[in-house]
C-alpha cells in the first residue's frame, strides 16, 4: 500500500476539484485582505466587505450588528465614565444637586435650590502629562478647577494651577461623593469654605503642590505626602500679599482600610475690615479615617489662628450600609468655637441621615440636624433631602 504525504493529499484534492480550488483561492487572498485592512476598517465596514463577497448572508450580518449594538449597550451600562473624542481623547463628567430645606428658625423660608452644578473635563496629554478644568454652574458661573499634572514617579508628583489645598480629610473628598449633606462646621470656617475669613473659595487656591507616596508595599502606598506653596488669596484672583501660604500633609496607611494623618497650613492674609493690614492665619489638624466592609469611620480635629484669634472643632461620624453599596445611615457628632477666648459661644451638631443609591450615578441623601448653642438658644434645626445625579 502507498504512504501519501499531507502536501500529496492537498494537491490531489486540488487538482481533482477545480471549483473547490477556486474558492480556496479566492478565500485565501480575501483573508489576506482582511488581515490588511482590519485595522483601518470598522466592523461594521467588514461586515460589508463579507456581505459584498457573498461570505455570509445579508440576514446573518444583520444579526451580528444587533448582537454587537446590545452588546455595546450592555458595556457603556457598566462604565462609569466615558471617552470624548477631541484633538486628544478626554473624559467629560458632571453632576448637578438639587436641595430642599425644612428650616425650623423664624424668618427662614423652606424650599428647593440648586445646590451644585458641575461640569469636569479631565485629560492626559501623554502618560506624564494631564490636566483638570471643572466649573460650577449653580447661582453663579464659577471656575473651581484649572491646574496641570506632571507625574513622574509614584514617589513625585506636581500639580500646578488652582486646585483643592490639600488640608483636611473632609475638604479632599468631592461633594458628590460626601456621606453627609453638609461639611463639618469646623472644615467650613478654617479650610476657605463658606465661614472662612478669607470667604468662600470651595477648599481651593491657586499654586503649586507635590506629593506622592514615600513608602510603598506590594504596591500598596504605607505613607504619603503633600506640600504645596499657595497664594492665599483664594480662587479666580491674583495674591494681595507678597508673601505666600505654605501647606502640609502626611497620611499612614498601616493596614488596609485605615488612614491616620495630619496636616499644617501657614498663611497671611488680608480680611476683615476694607482697610484691615495683613493678619496671620494658621491651622493644624489630625484626621482618621477607616472602613470595614460596610462600615466606615471619620474623624477630625483642626485648630486655626486668623490674625489673634484662635478657633478650633472636631466631628466624629459613623456609617454603614444595611444594604450594600445601596442604603446606607449615617450618624454624626460636630463641635465648633469660633473663639476660644469667650464662653458659651461653641456650637454642637447631632445629625442623623441616610443615603441611597440608585446606581454609582444617581443618589438621594436626607438629613435632619438639631443644633444647639452654648448662649442663647435659637430653634434652628433643619431638615434636608438632595437628590443627585451626575454621568
Amino acid at each position: 500500500m502507498a504512504t501519501i504525504l499531507p502536501n500529496q493529499t492537498i494537491f490531489f484534492n486540488l487538482k481533482t476539484n477545480p471549483m473547490k480550488m477556486k474558492k480556496t483561492l479566492q478565500l485565501l487572498f480575501f483573508l489576506i485582505f482582511i488581515a490588511k485592512t482590519i485595522y483601518s476598517q470598522s466592523p461594521n465596514d467588514v461586515l460589508n466587505l463579507l456581505t459584498q463577497r457573498k461570505l455570509i448572508s445579508q440576514e446573518e450580518a444583520d444579526s451580528l450588528r444587533a448582537d454587537a449594538a446590545i452588546k455595546q449597550q450592555e458595556s457603556d451600562a457598566k462604565q462609569k465614565s466615558f471617552l470624548v473624542n477631541a484633538g486628544k481623547s478626554i473624559q467629560l463628567a458632571g453632576y448637578t444637586q438639587v436641595r430642599y430645606q425644612n428650616l425650623d428658625e423664624p424668618g427662614k423660608i423652606d424650599g428647593f435650590d440648586i445646590r451644585r452644578a458641575r461640569l469636569d473635563i479631565k485629560g492626559n496629554i501623554s502618560p506624564y502629562f494631564g490636566y483638570r478644568l471643572q466649573t460650577g454652574f449653580a447661582n453663579s458661573v464659577k471656575l473651581l478647577d484649572a491646574y496641570a499634572e506632571l507625574r513622574l514617579t509614584d514617589y513625585l508628583n506636581v500639580t500646578i494651577g488652582q486646585q483643592k489645598v490639600p488640608f483636611s480629610l473632609e475638604n479632599l473628598a468631592s461633594s458628590n461623593k460626601l456621606e453627609s449633606i453638609d461639611r463639618s462646621q469646623v472644615v467650613e470656617a478654617l479650610v476657605a469654605r463658606g465661614k472662612d475669613v478669607i470667604g468662600n473659595q470651595n477648599g481651593r487656591d491657586i499654586g503649586v503642590q507635590i506629593g506622592g507616596a514615600i513608602v510603598k508595599l506590594n504596591d500598596r502606598a504605607l505613607i504619603d505626602y503633600r506640600i504645596g506653596i499657595f497664594n492665599g488669596g483664594g480662587i479666580n484672583a491674583g495674591d494681595n500679599n507678597e508673601d505666600k501660604d505654605v501647606v502640609a500633609r502626611l497620611v499612614f496607611h498601616p493596614i488596609a482600610g485605615l488612614d491616620l494623618g495630619g496636616g499644617y497650613y501657614n498663611g497671611v492674609g488680608f480680611y476683615g475690615s476694607p482697610n484691615a493690614e495683613s493678619s496671620g492665619r494658621t491651622r493644624w489638624g489630625l484626621e482618621l479615617s477607616y472602613v470595614l466592609k460596610n462600615l466606615s469611620l471619620r474623624s477630625e480635629y483642626i485648630q486655626g489662628k486668623d490674625g489673634s484669634i484662635d478657633r478650633f472643632g472636631y466631628y466624629a461620624q459613623a456609617g454603614y450600609y444595611i444594604w450594600p453599596q445601596k442604603l446606607q445611615l449615617l450618624a454624626k457628632y460636630d463641635w465648633y468655637d469660633p473663639d476660644k477666648a469667650k464662653t458659651d459661644n461653641a456650637t454642637t451638631w447631632y445629625t442623623a441621615g441616610l443615603t441611597f443609591n440608585f446606581n454609582p450615578n444617581v443618589r438621594i441623601q436626607a438629613g435632619y440636624t438639631i443644633k444647639e448653642e452654648q448662649g442663647p438658644n435659637i430653634n434652628n434645626n433643619m431638615g434636608v433631602v438632595q437628590f443627585q445625579m451626575g454621568f
